[in-house]
């Protein structure tokens, strides 16, 4: 006779087996065994409706549906489930997504990676980018080739220019970031916290304060993050908290890091104080997935327990409601045979899950949903297509230039040299799904009238120069040079950081001998996090820079329309750009913010030498004069802001609005970025250079007309944390700067905060 349990361990091997390659389907309630279930009352609340029907699991059944692949039960009318998707920049490539060979359904929209959607810095772009992308994601469920959750986005704020994943993320800033999340969250799921349906799930990654891969022997499968209050309340965690408590996001991903000793998937503190009590993640549709294997990390390479059953104990009664991984398949039975969990938490955990797949629409008919009615039609339509065309022109930053670009009506035949210069999957960066078509630097080119020729030249990384003589005989041959370089996934990937940030291989070699040439030469870089161009500056030969990111299906498209005036670039730099020195300064493991003698500073608020291209930073063919609409006020007085210490969310009430009139003085229609930075004497020292508190694009600025910029600064964006991660207003003489100063005159103010230095926010406290 087994014992129990191995038989409850050998009921969910059964229950698991039932799952081998996913085939989506929906349960149907006009049928038996579902019919009648309350879980198909369409008049009842999205948890009651789940509990009707996860009351009838059995235990084995329960603990063989935490996982990702979920074989469901059968018996009780409930299909397989896989709910690891991905739709980072498009649908993409993942366990639960399959693109079809041939027909419909083989490709979708593949927009710019999202860091070069951060330089944009245009909010109603990332809302209606990821509207397309729930749309093309529903199309593909409807069809059984997608899930309708998706493991997106990636809000890390991009601290370390030598993490592998910083092209996943909007860039470094986490006012930046907050702002990309709210407007993503609403365009993939279809609103702040819709009603009936969600148009798909989102999941926020990574919860929390992971920005390391693999560095010099420092896994991210072990790495323990030791983070103060101050930090994690005023960079690390800003951009989680207007996910889940503005954006009303109904997923959030624990990450494989630990945070100050204990790992984020086993962290009440995190999942628990500041995840649900503290900002409202309610179980209403919502829950927790672990990263993939990260509860199997807790105990395997974290060492955190003794055992294996205590680890997904641990997971589950912290609030990690799936494993992405078969750690809770695998040793839940015994946990639970151990009493170190219960029937109710194992319950807690399928509410969560099933209460959110009703608010996607999973048990009702499909004629009443106009999300179900999504099919191959609504796959990279003209608009989408256009839509992707205009984000990498929108991203694309111009970081030099002499007056080369853009190019003279005499320029017609151009040599395009380097390892980009003929990219095409290489354009789409991670995460990336099967493009319906790919448009290299090159081909823009010659599409957009250009007589062209490719020359290899040099690899990304190869050191070998027996190219370059082919290169210069190109280039010699032409009237203008384009090397298009940089670095790519071989570089910069999940799974492996930089050791250093300059440029790899022999490409400046390259660079410089073709400018040597005398011929109007332009470098275009390319990947995710930034390489010291320090070289690419200082050279007078170089005549203009550009920075594409991973622009995606149409990055050659917006390139050549760039190169030939077609376009006038107005992206900003998401991210700063350091000197090669920078690594050697501070190792990646260092989590502190502020610069310290063993830290020259982090991100443009802190860093206290000088960048090689400053975040922000972003040229135009044309010129702009800045001014105040309205002059603002010299003086405010904290009292007149009425702040009640007991109301929620005051970070979110205005401190004012400031209206600046942007003329364009230049002959080139351009769009504008407005960048309004904050500085002070307020706050614990020491103080940052510069914050981001707002910022505006303005579209289309004829030559010569003017547009207004209306800038909204809140009580959270002036606010500093003190060193318990309280948020406070404090008094003091502030500066108020739009722009950078780089290409155009920035406009500042100076204002005095008077009074009392007031408290906006209690931040939870951990008790570990």
């Amino acid at each position: 006779m087994l014992q129990p349990q191995f038989a409850v361990l050998l009921a969910v091997v059964a229950c698991s087996l039932q799952v081998s390659a996913i085939t989506y389907s929906f349960p149907d309630c006009t049928v038996a065994p579902l019919k009648g279930n309350a879980v198909c009352d369409t008049s009842k609340d999205a948890a009651t409706r789940a509990k009707a029907i996860i009351d009838l699991f059995t235990v084995p059944e329960l603990i063989s549906n935490t996982v990702n692949l979920s074989p469901g039960v059968p018996r009780l009318g409930l299909p397989s489930y896989q709910w690891w998707s991905e739709a980072l920049h498009g649908v993409a490539n993942s366990p639960g997504v399959t693109f079809a060979t041939s027909g419909n359904f083989t490709s979708a929209t593949s927009f710019p990676q999202p860091i070069l959607l951060g330089a944009a810095f245009d909010d109603n772009l990332i809302k209606e980018v990821a509207t397309v992308i729930s749309t093309e994601a529903r199309a593909f469920n409807n069809a059984g080739r997608a899930g309708i959750d998706f493991f997106t986005p990636n809000i890390n704020p991009f601290k370390d220019p030598r993490w592998g994943r910083g092209q996943e993320t909007p860039g470094e800033d986490p006012f930046h970031v907050a702002q990309y999340v709210f407007n993503l969250i609403q365009g993939l799921q279809g609103g702040i916290d819709p009603r009936p349906y969600f148009k798909v799930v989102a999941d926020c990654k990574h919860f929390a304060a992971y920005d390391l891969e693999n560095w010099e022997g420092n896994s991210r499968m072990s790495f323990d993050a030791e983070v103060t209050m101050q930090d994690l309340s005023e960079y690390y965690l800003p951009p989680f908290q207007s996910c889940v408590r503005d954006a009303k996001v109904a997923s959030i991903m624990c990450s494989y890091n630990s945070v100050n000793g204990i790992p984020s998937c086993a962290s009440s503190y995190l999942l628990q104080d500041i995840l649900r009590d503290y900002w409202g993640f309610d179980d209403d549709g919502r829950w927790v997935t672990s990263d993939c294997d990260a509860v199997d990390n807790i105990f395997s390479t974290h060492h955190f327990t003794s055992t294996y059953p205590q680890a997904v104990a641990d997971a589950l009664k912290a609030g990690t409601d799936i494993d992405c991984g078969t750690a809770y398949s695998l040793h839940l039975p015994d946990a639970f045979n151990q009493s170190l969990i219960t029937r109710g938490d194992l319950e807690k955990a399928l509410v969560r899950q099933y209460s959110s797949l009703v608010r996607l629409g999973y048990f009702d008919p499909p004629h009443l949903q106009p999300y179900r009615q999504l099919g191959w039609a609504d796959v990279n339509v003209p608009s989408a297509q256009a839509l992707a065309h205009q984000a990498a022109l929108e991203g694309i930053v111009l970081l030099k230039n002499d007056g080369t670009l853009p190019f003279k009506s005499s320029t017609k035949n151009v040599a395009f040299i380097g390892p980009w210069a003929n990219a095409t999957t290489q354009m789409q960066g991670n995460y990336q799904g099967i493009a319906p078509f790919l448009v290299s630097p090159v081909q823009g080119a010659t599409n957009a009238g250009f007589s062209t020729t490719f020359t290899l030249g040099t690899t990304i990384s190869g050191t070998s120069v027996t190219g370059f003589a082919a290169a210069m005989a190109a280039a010699s041959a032409a009237d203008a040079i384009v090397f298009a370089g940089g670095i790519d996934e071989t570089v910069e990937r999940e799974g492996q950081d930089r050791i250093d940030i300059t440029w790899p291989g022999a490409q400046l070699d390259l660079i410089a001998q073709l400018s040597t040439l005398g011929k109007p030469l332009v470098v275009v870089q390319f990947g995710g996090g930034q390489v010291d161009g320090t070289a690419l500056k200082t050279n007078a030969k170089v005549n203009a820079v550009l920075w594409a990111g991973y622009p995606g299906q149409s990055g050659g498209t917006a390139l050549a329309e760039i190169l030939s005036g077609k376009a006038a670039p107005a992206g900003r730099l998401p991210l700063t750009q350091y000197p090669s020195s920078y690594t050697s300064q501070v190792g990646m493991t260092d989590m502190t913010l502020r610069p310290s003698s063993t830290n020259p500073g982090r991100t443009y608020k802190w860093y206290q030498d000088s960048a090689v291209f400053e975040f922000g930073h972003g040229l135009h063919f044309t010129t702009f004069s800045l001014g105040w609409q309205k002059t603002p006020a010299a003086k405010y007085q904290i009292k007149d802001f009425k702040i009640n210490p007991h109301a929620k969310n005051l970070d979110l009430n205005v401190f004012d609005t400031f209206s600046v009139a942007v003329k364009n003085t230049g002959k080139v229609t351009s769009d504008y970025v407005a960048l309004l930075f904050l500085s002070g004497t307020g706050g614990p020292a020491p103080q940052p250079k510069k914050e981001l508190v707002s910022y505006s694009r303005l579209h289309s600025v004829k030559a010569g007309g003017q547009a207004t910029a209306s800038l909204k600064v809140t009580l959270g964006s002036i606010a500093r944390a003190d060193t318990q991660g309280n948020l406070w207003v404090y008094s003091g003489s502030y500066t108020l700067t739009v722009d950078t100063g780089t290409g155009v005159k920035p406009l500042t103010h100076s204002f005095d905060l008077v009074g009392n230095s007031v408290q906006i926010s209690n931040w939870p406290q951990s008790t570990a």
